[in-house]
């Protein structure tokens, strides 16, 4: 597989056949899938797509487990009604349809969204997590947005000139060792300059022999020797979500 024929790696792994727990709900100008908790909570965590958008299976299902575990989960439409990317587009089209849909450029949608969990369902405690182009997006919010206490980026692409020192709360960074689009020597040098320069906590973790998208597109029984993984870099997002929020 080319990087020339597929320059994002999010068609790597399997749509899961999951129906979700949650219900769909308009959010000012924007659609979004909330799933709540049993018990009533005042902590909440948005749900940031890849390019698949706000409707993928496994987006939700990840936002399910994030219920289970106690907290509000609201994952919106961040494309704000744009067409998703499909696996059955035309790849050579890819750069310009992601040049009108740039992951820094949701500040309407995450407002939207915060004023939603405030006065709606009571949220007082927040965070954010993000995958591929949502991961991008969660460096962004994480350095815009004080409010949110703690941030998951999982496999947000990078570049060399990527500077997200300037974190207000703690952010976990989620890396797969085998990323073909994720080079190692760009983790190490996010990290360099994060330890240089960070004010506030944060991790930068590599799962070994995982893939891009282990967390969120890898189903746990195709191979029993990712499975040990992909549950970890899970339980590792919700730990990290519990000791801040």
């Amino acid at each position: 597989m080319a990087k020339e024929s597929r320059p994002c790696p999010c068609d790597i792994g399997d749509r899961f056949d999951y129906e979700g727990c949650g219900q769909e709900v308009q959010v000012e100008h924007i659609k979004a899938y909330v799933c709540k908790p049993p018990a009533s909570t005042d902590k909440a965590v948005i749900v940031i797509h890849d390019i698949f958008g706000w409707q993928l299976p496994n987006t939700r299902y990840m936002a399910d487990m994030l219920a289970a575990n106690g907290y509000i989960a609201i994952c919106p439409d961040s494309f704000a009604g744009r067409k998703a990317w499909k696996p059955s587009d035309d790849w050579s089209k890819f750069d310009d349809w992601l040049k009108t849909q740039d992951a820094r450029k949701i500040n309407k949608e995450a407002d939207a969204v915060l004023k939603y969990l405030k006065e709606h369902c009571g949220a007082k405690k927040l965070g954010v997590i993000g995958f591929c182009w949502g991961g991008i997006a969660v460096r962004h919010l994480m350095m815009t947005y004080p409010e949110l206490k703690a941030g998951v980026s999982l496999y947000g692409l990078i570049k060399d000139s990527d500077d997200i020192s300037n974190l207000l709360n703690p952010t976990f960074f989620i890396f797969a060792e085998k990323d073909d689009f994720i080079p190692l020597n760009q983790v190490t040098l996010l990290e360099q300059k994060l330890k240089k320069n960070c004010k506030v906590d944060f991790e930068v973790r590599i799962y070994p022999g995982q893939t891009h998208g282990f967390v969120h597109r890898r189903r746990e029984d195709v191979n029993p020797q990712d499975k040990p993984y992909i549950e970890e870099g899970r339980k590792d997002m919700i730990n990290w979500l519990n000791k801040y929020i």
